[in-house]
C-alpha cells in the first residue's frame, strides 16, 4: 500500500492540517492500492498564503529564466517517466501500455509546444503605428487556482501548471482524489527542477472541500477546472463572489459525421476513438452520424470493430481497454446502457453487465447503439465509457443540424474525401474543434469548446495568454527599455 498523506507548500511536503485519510482504489481490483490526505480549508490558506508570497518576485523573474526553470521539469520527467506511468494506470485504469504511449507523454509534449510557444509571445508591444507612444503588456494575473480531472490526469495538469509557471503566475493544484499518484510525482518534478518554493503548490482533496475552498479564496485570482459540466457551473458561481476569471474545459458529445466517400478505415478509426480510454474523454466522438446511402453497412462494420476490442486489467501489456475508473462510474454508464435499450435504441455490440470471463474491476462491454435518434437519453448525454451511438442522416443539412442539437461543443469529426465539403462542415459546426479524416491537431493548436462544453482554450499561445492580464500604457518612451 502507497502511503503518500503529505502536501507539496512552499517548496515543502508538509502534514495535513488534520488527519483525513482517503483510499485511491485500482479499478482493475476493486482494491485499494494507495492512501492520501483529502486537505480542508487551513491546507488551502496555507498554500495559497505561500503562493501569494511567491509571486511578486516570479512575476518580476525575466522570463527566460522563469523558461529556463519550468524546461528542467522535462529532465525530471525524463528520469521517472516509467514511474508516472505506472502511477497513473493503476490509480485510473490505464492500461500500462497506453499509460507510457499516451497518457504520461502529455507531459512533455505540452512543454515543448508551451516553450515554443512562449518564444513568440511578446510582454510589452506596440498597440500600432497610428498609437506610436502606447504600449500593450502581458502581464500574469496572480495566484491561480487549477483543478483537474482522473480521466487524462497529467494531460490536464500539464495544460494548467506549464503555462501558469510560465507566465509568472504562482499556483496551487488540486487534483482529483481518483487519481492523486500523479499529481504528486508532478510535484516532485517541480522540486527537483528547481521551482522556487510556492511557485508551485499541491493539496489533495475533494471538490466539496478544496475545489470549493480555492473557488471561493479571496486571494486566488483565477481558477481553471477541467471537469463535468455540472461541477463547472457550481465553480462559476462560487468564483463569482470573488470575481475571478474562470477558465472551463467540460463535458462533450462529439459528432463524427461520415459521408459515403468517406475512406474505408473511417469506421474503424471512429468506433476506436470512441472506445480508447475505455471512452473517458471529452473529445470522444461519442455520436456517430451515418449518410443513409451506408448506414446499414456502417453499422455492420462498426459492430464488428466493437466487438473485436479486448478489455482487461491495467498492468497487463497489450493493446485493450482497461476498466473505468470507479463503482460510481460503472454504475452509471450501465444505467445510460439500460435506457438506450429501453428508449428503443437497437443493441449491436455489447450490453449490460461485465464481459465475459470477468467477475471483478469495473469493466464495461464495448457498446454500440444503431437506430439512436435525437432526443434520446444516450444521444443527449456524456456517458463517459465505451458507448457509441449511430445515427443516420439523409444530407448535409440533416449532418448540420442534428450536430450542432446538443448542448456541448467541443470536438466535431467529419470523414469525406470531398475537400470543399469538409471546409463547409468545418465552418458549420458549432463546436471549439473540427477534427477531419483522422488528421490530427497540430502542435499548439489550442483546445477547448464553446456551450456547455466550457470556453477555455489550452495549449500554444492561447495556454499562456490565459493566464495573463492585458494592460493598455500610453506615453510610453519609445526609444527605451521598461525597467
Amino acid at each position: 500500500m502507497i502511503e503518500k498523506r503529505d502536501f507539496y507548500i512552499n517548496g515543502a511536503w508538509v502534514a495535513p492540517s488534520s488527519p483525513c485519510d482517503h483510499q485511491v482504489i485500482d479499478p482493475s481490483a476493486e482494491e485499494p492500492c494507495a492512501v492520501v490526505s483529502l486537505g480542508a480549508s487551513e491546507d488551502v490558506d496555507a498554500a495559497v498564503a505561500a503562493a501569494k508570497a511567491a509571486f511578486p518576485a516570479w512575476a518580476a523573474t525575466p522570463p527566460a529564466e522563469r523558461r529556463a526553470v519550468v524546461a528542467r521539469i522535462l529532465d525530471e520527467y525524463e528520469k521517472r517517466k516509467d514511474e508516472l506511468a505506472h502511477a497513473i494506470s493503476l490509480e485510473m485504469g490505464a492500461p500500462i501500455d497506453m499509460a507510457r504511449d499516451q497518457q504520461a507523454p502529455c507531459l512533455p509534449w505540452h512543454l515543448k509546444n508551451f516553450l515554443r510557444a512562449f518564444d513568440k509571445i511578446e510582454w510589452v508591444r506596440p498597440l500600432g503605428p497610428h498609437a506610436p507612444n502606447d504600449r500593450i503588456a502581458m502581464e500574469p494575473i496572480g495566484v491561480v487556482g487549477l483543478i483537474t480531472p482522473w480521466n487524462w490526469p497529467m494531460n490536464q495538469i500539464a495544460l494548467k501548471a506549464i503555462p501558469a509557471m510560465l507566465a509568472g503566475c504562482t499556483c496551487v493544484l488540486k487534483p482529483s482524489e481518483e487519481a492523486p499518484l500523479n499529481a504528486m510525482l508532478f510535484a516532485e518534478f517541480c522540486h527537483d527542477a528547481g521551482v522556487p518554493p510556492g511557485v508551485f503548490n499541491l493539496v489533495n482533496g475533494d471538490g466539496a472541500g478544496v475545489g470549493t475552498a480555492l473557488s471561493s479564496h479571496p486571494d486566488v485570482e483565477m481558477i481553471s477546472f477541467t471537469g463535468s459540466t455540472r461541477a463547472g457551473k457550481a465553480i462559476s458561481k462560487t468564483a463569482a463572489e470573488t470575481l475571478k476569471r474562470v477558465a472551463l474545459e467540460l463535458g462533450g458529445k462529439g459528432a463524427n459525421l461520415i459521408f459515403a466517400d468517406a475512406d474505408e478505415k473511417a469506421v474503424k478509426r471512429g468506433v476506436l476513438h470512441m472506445m480508447n480510454n475505455s471512452g473517458q474523454s471529452c473529445n470522444a466522438p461519442s455520436r456517430m452520424l451515418v449518410e443513409r446511402s451506408i448506414y446499414d453497412q456502417t453499422v455492420e462494420a462498426a459492430a464488428e470493430v466493437a466487438e473485436a476490442v479486448k478489455v482487461g486489467p491495467a498492468s497487463e501489456a497489450g493493446r485493450h481497454i482497461g476498466p473505468v475508473v470507479n463503482k460510481r462510474q460503472w454504475d452509471q454508464i450501465q444505467s445510460f446502457i439500460q435506457k438506450g435499450i429501453d428508449e428503443g435504441a437497437r443493441l449491436v455490440a455489447g450490453g449490460l453487465g461485465l464481459p465475459e470471463g470477468m467477475n471483478k474491476g469495473y469493466y464495461v462491454r464495448p457498446t454500440v447503439f444503431a437506430d439512436v435518434t435525437p432526443g434520446m437519453t444516450i444521444e443527449r448525454e456524456e456517458i463517459f465509457g465505451p458507448v457509441l451511438s449511430i445515427i443516420p442522416f439523409e444530407d448535409e443539412e440533416d449532418a448540420v443540424r442534428i450536430a450542432n442539437d446538443t448542448p456541448y461543443g467541443l470536438t466535431n469529426y467529419v470523414q469525406s474525401q470531398d475537400g470543399s465539403r469538409r471546409n463547409r462542415m468545418a465552418q458549420r459546426l458549432r463546436s471549439g474543434m473540427v477534427e477531419m479524416n483522422g488528421q490530427s491537431r497540430g502542435a499548439g493548436s489550442p483546445f477547448g469548446g464553446v456551450k456547455s462544453s466550457g470556453r477555455a482554450r489550452e495549449g500554444g499561445v492561447w495556454g499562456i495568454e490565459e493566464f495573463l492580464e492585458v494592460k493598455a500604457i500610453s506615453g510610453w518612451a519609445p526609444d527605451l527599455a521598461a525597467e
